[in-house]
């Protein structure tokens, strides 16, 4: 074990943030720290690092172990270059090798035993700087850099010139880099692009130490962690298995917690009517039994009701009327800054129903194309054409839309005039502003109210095509739920930018990849979207023998330029409008065919060992069950467990088989 915290108690005036709160983090292990928004999360970090103080508990952490904190803000001060930034990461290595390199230089003038002494300290510190990886060092922090999705031309940048998120990459990077013993991490997704958080997951995945990490990505989280810490309600709860299995497990308590509430509650009534009804009988023997009846609900233990989840926003979208099946045209569309091209002659169509996404590294320009769109932004060249009754409703995750001056309430009400104070009120209340707070000025919002304001204003709208840039940004989990199914739910059309991986493959129908200065066109969710790309990567290693005759312009990561792909559901339909360039090749296709079997084997198998997982720990927790009183004095449920173990054991069987198949 490597931190442990026990009863924690804090409280900032009346507001409770954690009663009695303990959980642990062992060697190595990576752990999630979950809760809505507000719910103390941060409050705990800081109270782990010393930040914060806590009311009373203690937090230990193991002797000679070291702590390192990623703060959700950063502010970084002085003239150094991001690069220079990261290397005072690696100061010791850095003053290490400098003092081997003096002593490198004094050798030559030395002799006798001053020079075996000068020796001994020269390999002793060079055994250090190898045991350490110094002469790597360097390459470490080019490699975090990019991988963090800073290019090379990034480096020289003065970091304090840098944006909040850039700034966090930045600090990100510096605390990988001094590779403590445990990371807390406050929400460290939240300024990469996909690329960059996939690097994150890998490079996490095999940190020598344990990491803390607290996220709302779903999909992040479902990758990198094998325990989750919940804080809920002021409790602290932990969870094995990762976010998935936190979720289902806590769904069943809270479903076993309310059964069993209410099967008391209507337990309760009928003993009451039945006391009511004796006692109608007015005979002393009717009497005698109410009483008796009354004594046993008296030492009966009361189950408190089950606390309901923290209050959440709830809306519904519904466009004012149907648009064209054509909603959008875009063609020829071209748009550079400083001389840097973002996308170049592009050209996509939407129709009416569908939910697009739009992904691809930060600087590629997908907010850009939404501004375009909106007629925020001018484009360098080509046309876009809206369809037919198309009415766009904008949703911009800077919150440019807002007015920092007005309260919430004016927010609402100039931009809807024609609502009435109860209704504009009654709608604010859905996204959690009530009483006083209409009043609050959209300047003195956080980020996340920002968001539920913005929200409340594209409900009202009625628009038939929503235009998202980032809409998760700042929602709890529960929020980014809420919203999945409102968007799943609306008939209209959506087209939106977004990292967040979860999201997409809950509410994407199609998804718009933005590399190279083109659109690449996938029919599917991001699942489908990974495994299209790992064909199209492999088609183009297939691509060059057939274009000796007829070679076709490139950019610099081989796509053609100016070229518009499209890949379809079907796996045969792997469509691509470059000329003479051909992919049904025989071997190619059985490449496809053999690629496609290991990946369904390597599924089945993952599956089989989650399945046969499950099974092993429900019947050690029956044979747990069987050893408390109230279970093995009681035939009826010992029989149901008896039973229930009997026909796990017999599905484990067939599991172990099917294992050892797949395995083979």
């Amino acid at each position: 074990m490597i931190l442990a915290c026990h009863n924690l108690n804090k409280s900032f005036g009346e507001r409770s943030i954690v009663k009695d709160g303990s959980f642990h983090i062992e060697d190595r292990e990576k752990a999630a720290f979950v809760g809505v928004n507000g719910a103390g999360k941060s409050t705990v970090l800081k109270m782990i690092i010393g930040e914060e103080p806590v009311d009373s508990g203690n937090i230990i952490l193991t002797k000679g172990k070291t702590i390192g904190y990623l703060a959700q803000q950063q502010e970084l001060s002085g003239c150094n270059t991001i690069y220079e930034e990261l290397r005072t990461a690696k100061s010791d290595l850095i003053l290490l090798e400098q003092t081997i390199r003096s002593i490198e230089q004094e050798l030559p003038s030395l002799s006798g035993d001053a020079l075996d002494a000068r020796l001994d300290t020269y390999n002793r510190l060079m055994s250090e700087f190898e045991a350490k990886n110094g002469y790597a060092y360097e390459s470490e922090i080019v490699g975090v850099l990019k991988g963090l999705g800073f290019q090379d031309d990034d480096f020289e940048k003065q970091a304090d010139t840098l944006s909040g998120g850039q700034k966090t990459r930045v600090s990100l990077g510096k605390l990988l880099l001094t590779n403590p013993d445990i990371l807390l991490l406050d929400e460290p997704t939240n300024h990469l692009d996909l690329g960059s958080i996939t690097w994150l997951e890998t490079y996490l995945l095999n940190y020598p130490g344990a990491v803390f990490i607290v996220s709302h990505d779903r999909f992040f989280l479902n990758r990198v962690v094998t325990k989750v810490v919940e804080i809920e309600h002021g409790s602290i709860r932990m969870y094995s298995g990762n976010y998935k299995a936190y979720a289902d497990k806590k769904k069943q308590i809270r479903d076993a917690q309310m059964k069993e509430y209410l099967n008391q509650q209507r337990e309760i009534r009928h003993q009451e009517a039945v006391i009511e009804k004796l006692r109608s009988f007015n005979r002393e023997k009717s009497i005698k039994r109410a009483e008796s009846r009354e004594k046993m609900l008296d030492k009966m233990q009361v189950i408190d009701k089950p606390l309901p989840d923290v209050q959440e926003i709830h809306f519904k979208l519904e466009p004012s009327c149907i648009s064209g099946n054509d909603v959008l045209a875009v063609e020829h569309l071209t748009k550079q800054f400083d001389g840097h091209i973002l996308f170049s002659d592009a050209a996509f169509e939407i129709k009416r129903g569908e939910h697009v996404a739009i992904i691809g590294s930060n600087g590629t320009g997908k907010t850009t194309l939404l501004k375009i769109l909106n007629g925020l932004t001018g484009a360098d060249a080509g046309t876009f054409t809206l369809g037919t009754k198309v009415h766009i409703g904008y949703y911009d995750q800077e919150h440019h839309v807002l007015h920092d001056q007005k309260s919430i309430f004016d927010e609402i009400s100039d931009d809807y005039p024609a609502l009435n104070n109860t209704t504009i009120r009654n709608t604010l209340a859905a996204f959690q502003f009530t009483g006083d707070d209409v009043f609050k000025l959209v300047g003195d919002l956080s980020g996340g109210e920002k968001g539920r304001v913005s929200l409340a204003k594209l409900m009202l709208s009625e628009a038939n095509f929503l235009i998202l840039d980032e809409p998760t940004n700042h929602l709890d989990i529960t929020s980014k739920e809420i919203l999945e199914q409102a968007l799943n739910d609306y008939t209209g059309t959506i087209l939106y930018v977004s990292h967040d991986r979860y999201f997409i493959n809950q509410t994407a129908s199609r998804i718009l990849e933005l590399t190279g200065q083109a659109f690449i066109n996938y029919i599917g969710n991001y699942d489908y979207y990974l495994e299209k790309k790992e064909e199209l990567s492999a088609a183009y290693t297939t691509v060059p023998a057939s274009l000796d005759e007829n070679p076709i312009s490139k950019d610099k990561k081989g796509i053609p330029k100016g070229s518009y792909f499209h890949i379809g559901q079907n796996r045969q339909e792997l469509k691509m409008p470059v000329e003479n360039v051909s992919l049904s090749k025989q071997s190619w296709l059985e490449q496809k065919e053999a690629q496609a079997r290991e990946r369904k084997r390597k599924n089945e198998l993952k599956k089989t060992e989650e399945r046969i997982t499950l099974l092993e720990e429900r019947n050690q927790e029956i044979d747990g069950l069987m050893t408390h009183e109230d279970v093995y004095s009681n035939s009826v449920r010992c029989q149901e467990l008896v039973d229930e173990k009997d026909k796990n054991t017999a599905e484990l069987e067939e599991l172990y088989e099917i294992w050892a198949e797949l395995e083979g």
